[in-house]
């Protein structure tokens, strides 16, 4: 139980961490952006978070990831953090929070 609440706490530790991360094309953070697909953290405690990018041409690309990676990577209890790039499934404007919504006048 206690190894269950430690990485549900961990969990929402990256969750936080990623909505202080914004599209620099959209101001939005990534979480609400719906760019995140899943939050994984293995027996080691390395996090890996798969997401992907509004477009796969996006100009930003490197230096979001970078972002994400470091940003993850520095939570007290992760031993580490990786990123799996992913395009399928495409994201798309359904993807977004009712929050990223609104905040883009699409609600």
């Amino acid at each position: 139980m206690e190894n269950t609440d430690n990485i549900l706490q961990l969990e929402s530790a990256i969750v936080k961490v990623l909505r202080n991360i914004f599209d620099p094309e959209i101001p939005v953070n990534i979480y609400d952006l719906g760019l995140i697909y899943d939050i994984d953290i293995d027996e080691e405690k390395k996090a890996t978070v798969t997401m992907t990018l509004t477009a796969p041409n996006c100009p930003v690309a490197d230096q979001l990831l970078v972002e994400v990676k470091e940003k993850v990577g520095a939570i007290e209890g992760l031993t580490g953090a990786g990123i799996k790039l992913v395009f399928d499934p495409p994201w798309n404007q359904s993807m977004m929070s009712e929050e990223a919504l609104l905040e883009l006048g699409m609600l």
